[in-house]
């Protein structure tokens, strides 16, 4: 039986499948994006698949968190706008 990768939520802490969560990466030029693939370089940090989880990480400042800088308010409103075409 293969090992299924788990993650957790940067917003609410759940557990889930790799598949399960949507990865938001940092890229060398400090790019902020959600990668569908799961393979893009970068600082990867997971998310549900809900944009309630993601403005809970926005209010809580987890993305600043998970990549150690000061994440701009278009950033978060981008990141909205795509996880909004996944629900």
């Amino acid at each position: 039986m293969k090992k299924v990768p788990q993650r957790k939520c940067i917003a609410c802490q759940e557990r889930d499948s790799k598949k399960g969560l949507m990865r938001i990466v940092k890229n060398k030029e400090g790019q902020i994006f959600l990668d569908e693939t799961g393979k893009a370089n970068g600082r990867g940090a997971y998310i549900c698949k809900s944009s309630e989880c993601l403005k809970k990480a926005i209010k809580s400042k987890a993305l600043n968190r998970a990549f150690k800088i000061e994440v701009p308010d278009e950033v978060y409103e981008n990141l909205l706008k795509e996880l909004e075409k996944y629900e």
